[in-house]
């Protein structure tokens, strides 16, 4: 019997001394389709030891004994830990869930989990990312967001686009979202010298993530540089795990969509003929040049990315190393963007995973060749019956508007051809920048749960270029040629420190989870230009004395935060954030400034009448409060008098000696911060295992102290303009998002999302004690006349509405010019006669997209619609009249087709026949897809293909509906974009 039992514990013993070392391998599917799921982690419990699957969803790994349990996460689906046993080989698949409850989402100082969110935060993640030829990084979330608006600025390579969330709520201080990559907070006070576009800096194939922070229960964290919202960008980390590298290719065409509608040189000749004096008539050439075909042209670009993961020094220190190129023509001849990005990523563990390192460095290089975009206003200006060249030598053999004397107009148009030749014009920018930190998370020994967190972070830029134009160029030839060059340098550093303490407390069902912290940061700013030297020849400057120093502004903030978590039997969830920030923007006495929240949420879901429901799947209220502040888009030292030395192109006269001065400028010692509240009440659900999913949120926001530029009487400043603490703006609005899942099988996924928000805000107050006779601030420059403006801001009024005349119309619907009506009865038409009629914000903004994969297909798209806005169309009103075609100064310039509409010989600035529906649908994305599978051992190819701004519908009568401010002159416009591309895991 002893013999036996003895026999026995020999043989498990045996058997056990085999089973240890060995390797065991598997595969991680999506339970619901059986598709590989790549990348998933593979830990083994309780160690650092670990790998990640490849593209196919195969991993291998070396446990010690039968005992190992496995623990596979990946984005998307729910954590599942596996026992190993005696199993050598392991299939395991894991369970998608659209709610991701658990799923751990990144905010303000740290992370929470989605569950126990109460404010209105939405995530992104790169699965559900635009596709296409993107070049900026907001362009990823383009219509993806509730509440979230971002319209293209522009046309040119790499220019950015106008980010507005919930939006706009201030006049003159940035409505631009606070940006923090990674941490750190970047700076956008004074862009970067030689960059259309400091974002563009960032390759968007390196971001995994983008929060948003919409409301003050969420953002207060962020205090005085939250009041238009926060977005928060996290880019892509390392995995443990073999080598893996990815490898993308795009290459694509732009054509111009759309011009702008012009006479045509015939229709020109029948104007002028019919109009036009004797002398005018003979100015008719004998040429047809469509000059917007002369500048614009056929585009290319290439995109390359590479990247490698894995884990250094033993598969312990868990890196991402990326690059990535960009060579990118401009539809508008002579433009072109290059750059160059990389990035490190080293998030490794030490003290048995009780300290946490985690590692970015984001470095790119761009360079720049800036074409004259004024050749765009020329173009649809310049005489359609002359010809692109002379025939002579003079002005770089171009045709050009010429005096008796043989020298170049001076008021007239330029040959929008010869703006752009580089042989008379040369632009370009070099501009490099880094973004880094170093951020420590330790486990503090003596209280579990207890975390410490410092973060050092710098945003570094440096920009440098050149504008010349040759002396031999008409544009400049009585100005002798032009030399500009200039530099800039911005540094911001970031120190940042904070305690986390999370406990759950079982005994009553409930979590805490409290944040405190300290932080500093620090933004400097040197630059220098040349303000158009004159030059003759080859002659170049190059004293330094002849540079303007714009000096070294520069501010610091100094700030205590702090939040609180609290969370009840996972269905009642409370949190409070307060942040007091310290600007050295404004005086003394009123610096600081103490933003708080306070939000609660309700997970209905989790109560016992619902907890067991087949239909509800989740179903939380959320109710928050919160405050945030302003000091983006104000001057450094507004709040102390102060000295600036004017400029070359500005100079005083005395005898025959001209000087430049140093001149005081207008100051408000009582300068204060410029506060944002919101009230947040929201509905999340989700039915059918959250198959339909979604949001209905409703706020309110109250800006109060509003920063506005305002008239102040002579002699009571250094100037008649000052920058002020004067009123107040409200904003009401809601917003739905509505994601359904139709269709999930083994062959078939369909996904549809979709968003609708609407915000009106509305200003308040002023004034304390507006005169009788105030009827607002009139805002919103246009193109035409001297000073002239179209737009208002008046109490009870959209800001910057239309300020216009009420055009009257004969019995042929057409405009009669200079007849408008008499509102005020008084039998004049003056300014007295002026109303207020529509703004260029929407009532509504809608975005849809749609997803299908079919086996190894997929397809989707994005479509954009905005509904109620109204634009300027200034382009119209000041070239559609024929005073402008037949100028007095003994030229003609094109103009307007809209001219065939109204037949006006005056321009009529201030007609409301100018003010135009820009109601719009755009499709704004088109992409397939093809999943050729493993075309080689560990290597897989994906193709795919893709169109952006496909095609809009609109009944504005501009060049582009989608315009910030609402005011439309030539403009550069957006690119349709044909991409193909092709991607390598391996």
């Amino acid at each position: 019997m002893r013999a036996g039992a003895f026999m026995l514990m020999l043989m498990v013993l045996v058997q056990t001394g085999f089973a240890q070392g060995r390797t065991v391998t598997g595969k991680v599917t999506d339970s619901k389709d059986g598709s590989p799921v790549p990348n998933a982690s593979v830990t083994i419990k309780g160690t650092d030891r670990g790998t990640t699957t490849d593209a196919a969803g195969n991993f291998r790994l070396s446990v010690d004994n039968n005992n190992a349990v496995l623990v596979i996460t990946s984005v998307g689906f729910t954590r599942l830990e596996v026992s190993v046993g005696s199993q050598s080989e392991l299939n395991i698949g894991l369970n998608a869930t659209s709610s991701n409850l658990n799923e751990v989402v990144v905010v303000g100082y740290g992370t929470q989990r989605k569950r126990d969110l109460t404010g209105a935060v939405a995530t992104v993640s790169s699965k559900d990312f635009v596709k296409g030829a993107l070049q900026s990084p907001e362009q990823l979330i383009t219509g993806k967001v509730a509440g979230v608006q971002i319209t293209p600025g522009g046309g040119s390579p790499g220019s950015g686009s106008v980010i507005r969330i919930r939006g706009e709520a201030s006049i003159n201080g940035s409505n631009d979202p606070l940006i923090v990559i990674d941490g750190v907070p970047i700076a956008k006070e004074l862009g970067i010298a030689g960059s259309s576009n400091p974002l563009n800096l960032i390759n968007p194939n390196d971001i995994e993530t983008f929060t948003i922070l919409k409301d003050p229960s969420a953002a207060a964290i962020y205090g005085s540089r939250a009041s238009a919202g926060v977005i928060l960008i996290t880019t892509k980390k390392g995995k443990k795990g073999k080598l893996r590298y990815n490898f993308g290719a795009q290459g694509f065409l732009q054509t111009v969509s759309k011009q702008v509608d012009i006479l045509s040189a015939d229709e020109f000749r029948s104007v002028v003929s019919a109009n036009g004096t004797p002398a005018q008539i003979a100015l008719l050439g004998k040429s047809s040049t469509n000059w917007q075909d002369e500048i614009y042209r056929i585009a290319f670009g290439q995109d390359y990315n590479l990247s490698v993961t894995g884990a250094a020094f033993n598969g312990k220190w868990p890196f991402r190393l990326s690059g990535g190129y960009l060579n990118q023509d401009g539809t508008l001849f002579d433009d072109n963007l290059q750059r160059l990005t990389g990035s490190l990523n080293l998030n490794p563990s030490f003290l048995n995973n009780k300290l946490k390192v985690d590692f970015n460095l984001k470095l790119s290089n761009s360079k720049n060749q800036f074409a004259d975009q004024g050749a765009i206003g020329n173009a649809v200006s310049f005489d359609p019956t002359q010809a692109i060249r002379s025939g002579s030598n003079r002005y770089g053999g171009y045709w050009e508007w010429l005096d008796p004397d043989g020298l170049p107009k001076q008021l007239s148009n330029r040959n929008p051809v010869a703006l752009n030749d580089p042989d008379l014009y040369y632009s370009k920018s070099d501009v490099f920048r880094t973004i880094s930190n170093l951020q420590f998370d330790y486990q503090l020994p003596f209280l579990k749960g207890l975390r410490a967190n410092v973060n050092l972070g710098i945003d570094f830029s440096q920009g440098r270029g050149l504008s010349t134009r040759d002396s031999a160029a008409a544009s400049n030839y009585r100005g002798k040629g032009n030399y500009s060059p200039y530099y800039s340098e911005n540094t911001n550093l970031l120190y940042d420190v904070y305690l986390n303490y999370v406990k759950d407390i079982k005994s009553i069902n409930s979590r805490i989870d409290v944040m405190a912290g300290h932080g500093r940061q620090s933004f400097s700013f040197y630059s220098y230009n040349h303000p158009g030297r004159r030059f003759a020849g080859d002659t170049i400057p190059n004293s330094q004395s002849e540079f303007i120093n714009n000096g070294n502004p520069g501010y610091l903030m100094i700030s205590y935060y702090g939040r609180f978590v609290y969370t009840l039997a996972n269905k009642y969830v409370l949190t409070s954030n307060i942040r007091t920030d310290g600007s050295s923007k404004y005086y003394p006495g009123g610096r600081w400034g103490v933003f708080p929240s306070v939000a609660f949420a309700w997970r209905l879901s989790e109560e016992g009448f619902l907890k067991n429901s087949k239909v509800v799947s989740d179903l939380k209220i959320r109710v928050g409060y919160g405050v945030t502040g302003q000091q983006e888009g104000i001057g450094f030292y507004e709040y102390i008098p102060r000295y600036s030395r004017g400029n070359n192109q500005a100079l005083y006269q005395f005898g025959s000696n001209f000087y430049n001065i140093t001149r005081p400028e207008g100051y408000d010692e009582r300068l204060r911060w410029e506060t944002t509240s919101n009230t947040n009440v929201a509905v999340d659900f989700g039915f059918f295992d959250n198959r339909l999913s979604g949001t209905v949120e409703g706020f309110i926001r109250n800006t109060k102290d509003l920063l506005f530029t305002v008239n102040v009487a002579a002699g009571a400043n250094f100037t008649n303009r000052i920058l002020q603490n004067i009123g107040n703006i409200e904003g009401k609005g809601f917003e739905v998002t509505l994601n359904v899942v139709p269709v999930r099988n083994k062959n078939v996924e369909w996904s549809i999302a979709a968003n609708v928000s609407s915000i009106v805000p509305k200003v308040t107050k002023l004034e304390d004690n507006p005169t009788p006779d105030f009827k607002g601030y009139n805002v919103g420059g246009i193109a035409g006349g001297t000073g002239n403006t179209i737009q208002l801001i008046r109490v009870g009024e959209v800001p910057n509405s239309y300020y216009v005349y009420k055009q009257v119309y004969d019995q042929n619907n057409k405009p009669v010019e200079g007849l408008y009506e008499d509102l005020n009865r008084d039998g004049i038409i003056n300014e007295n006669d002026l109303y207020v009629y529509e703004n260029p914000y929407s009532n509504l903004f809608i975005g849809f997209s749609s997803n299908i994969s079919i086996k190894r297909f997929n397809a989707g798209f994005v479509l954009r619609s905005n509904i109620g806005n109204y634009n300027y169309n200034n382009f119209a009103s000041n070239r559609g009249v024929l005073r402008g075609m037949l100028d007095p100064l003994g030229f003609l310039a094109n103009g307007s087709a809209d001219y065939l509409n109204t037949g006006f010989a005056n321009n009529q600035y201030f007609s409301d026949y100018y003010i135009q529906n820009a109601s719009f649908l755009r499709m704004d994305n088109i992409n397939i897809g093809y999943d050729a599978g493993e075309i080689a051992k560990n290597v897989r190819l994906r193709l795919s293909a893709n169109v952006q701004n496909a095609f809009i519908i609109t009944k504005y009568q501009g060049l582009d509906p989608e315009i910030f401010q609402g005011r439309d002159n030539n403009i550069y416009p957006r690119p349709r974009i044909f991409a193909l591309g092709l991607n390598l895991d391996f």
